[in-house]
């Protein structure tokens, strides 16, 4: 009973911090490792090397943490909102310029909870993990029923969507949790996210090739867009929401927030000025050269 009630009262707090959906699993290899080492034989992964390294981390996230015992995956959401320069240019739904970086914004609410669970287990330790640890996350978030893998790749919570951050609290504490069987697909017969992928990154359902993807190109990889790619680009110069906005459990018209100078302007500033106006977000991740680049792409 007072595991039970543990559990209700952290996913209170984990709710009252903004987080959307809170789920449980215990470390172990995760179910979609070996789709995992797959697409990394066919180096579906483009140039992002660092997916290869650490694969004993990946197969084992206990090995983040000596003497892990619980997983806790965490959904925070971001919002339906369309960030764009004064002269219509944008970004992806994400990377809100406006606030600082997401991965500093979670970190802290992550440790928050951690706080919390120390205080019914004075001697666990707890990592929090936000996007850049080696850990399958979306694997380990599917595992704890947070929702399911979509046929773009992404995990989807029915009632809410795929607009969401994730992130995991790995605890050596062992919480006591009702049993949850990991959730089915939702998708159907529905391929809507695939057909809306401008560039055919999605080959086929649950299958994505990073070097198609504009995401990848626009974040990740060094060189120049290809001008070939601007129209697809749809005038989204960091990131592509665009078989997320196509999927039917992202609900709703976005609303629009102008919260860039305009594309001449940020095509004019200097590293100083760069890093003054988006130095602590997401913008800065790719780096104004990058950004620069990406502009070009979209305008032409």
């Amino acid at each position: 009973m007072k595991q039970t009630k543990m559990i209700s009262q952290f996913t209170e707090r984990a709710k009252s911090l903004g987080f959307i959906a809170v789920g449980f699993s215990r470390p172990h290899r995760p179910a979609h490792f070996d789709s995992f080492l797959s697409r990394l034989a066919d180096r579906k992964h483009a140039d992002m090397t660092w997916l290869e390294r650490n694969l004993d981390v990946r197969a084992d996230p206990s090995k983040l943490l000596a003497g892990c015992r619980t997983i806790i995956s965490l959904a925070y959401p971001y919002p339906n909102v369309r960030h764009e320069t004064k002269d219509g240019y944008r970004v992806a739904r994400y990377a809100d310029p406006s606030q600082e970086d997401y991965h500093l914004r979670l970190k802290n609410l992550g440790e928050n909870l951690c706080g919390w669970i120390q205080k019914d287990y004075p001697e666990s330790r707890a990592k929090v993990c936000v996007d850049s640890s080696p850990i399958l996350e979306k694997s380990i978030a599917w595992q704890s029923g947070l929702g399911f893998i979509g046929k773009n790749t992404l995990l989807v919570i029915p009632g809410y969507g795929s607009y969401f951050f994730l992130v995991e609290i790995l605890t050596t504490a062992a919480l006591q949790y009702p049993t949850i069987k990991p959730m089915a697909e939702h998708c159907g017969t529905c391929s809507l996210c695939m057909e809306a992928c401008p560039a055919g990154a999605l080959e086929k359902p649950y299958h994505m090739d990073a070097w198609k993807c504009l995401a990848y190109l626009t974040i990740e990889h060094r060189d120049d867009i290809r001008p070939a790619l601007g129209l697809e680009m749809k005038r989204c110069f960091l990131g592509c929401d665009q078989c997320q906005e196509a999927c039917p459990f992202n609900k709703g018209a976005p609303t629009i927030a102008v919260s860039m100078p305009s594309a001449d302007e940020i095509l004019h500033m200097g590293e100083e000025d760069f890093k003054t106006r988006f130095g602590r977000t997401s913008l800065a991740r790719p780096g104004m050269e990058k950004i620069k680049s990406n502009l070009r792409a979209a305008r032409s």
